[in-house]
């Protein structure tokens, strides 16, 4: 191995090393928590060595966010492949992606709720983002009905378990409702 593939090898790992600190202190503390100091200080490494891969903050979340979108398109695509029919894997995605939501709150509060300098619905949309996007669309799009645009249908859906998953997090809908509203939102949103 070269002094080059070496000294690559162990800035991505530094970088790892940075996002994985990051996401457990937010988990832990929430994002307010995460500051350069202290991840400088939990890392053991200088606050520079950690500028040198991301400016700031807002670079951190964003690159939390790519992690994330990249983590939750694996989950939905596994979920619906499990699944067995249109209305089984449907009901598996909004599963899923409400569990992700639950699982990893500081995660996809980087994703949709903080400002990580991502574009969303742009042609400068991180792909990981995209890919998100896609493994909705690709269980949605069967059941969006004729006449009704896949990805349009797609946005409406996921607005509405982005609001369930916000709303259930936030303490505004029962958590014990969960599972009722999500039979409901398939029924009365997919044509099955």
């Amino acid at each position: 191995m070269s002094v080059r593939e070496r000294k690559e090898r162990e800035r991505a790992d530094r970088e790892r090393l940075i996002l994985a600190t990051a996401r457990e202190l937010a988990e832990q503390h929430g994002w307010d928590a995460v500051t350069t100091r202290r991840l400088a200080e939990r890392i053991e490494y200088s606050q520079p060595v950690l500028y040198s891969h991301f400016r700031g903050k807002r670079e951190i979340i964003g690159a939390v966010a790519v992690q994330g979108a990249a983590e939750m398109a694996v989950q939905l695509r596994a979920a619906a492949a499990a699944a067995d029919g249109p209305r089984a894997r449907v009901v598996a995605l909004a599963r899923s992606y409400l569990d992700f939501a639950t699982r990893s709150p500081a995660v996809y509060d980087a994703m949709f709720q903080l400002d990580g300098g991502l574009a969303f619905a742009a042609e400068d949309t991180p792909e990981p983002l995209k890919d998100a996007f896609a493994a909705l669309l690709e269980s949605l799009g069967e059941v969006a009905g004729d006449g009704v645009d896949p990805g349009l249908f797609t946005e409406l859906f996921w607005a509405s378990l982005h609001g369930l998953a916000t709303l259930t997090r936030a303490g505004r809908l029962p958590r014990e409702e969960t599972e009722r509203r999500t039979q409901l939102l398939v029924d009365r949103l997919a044509v099955l």
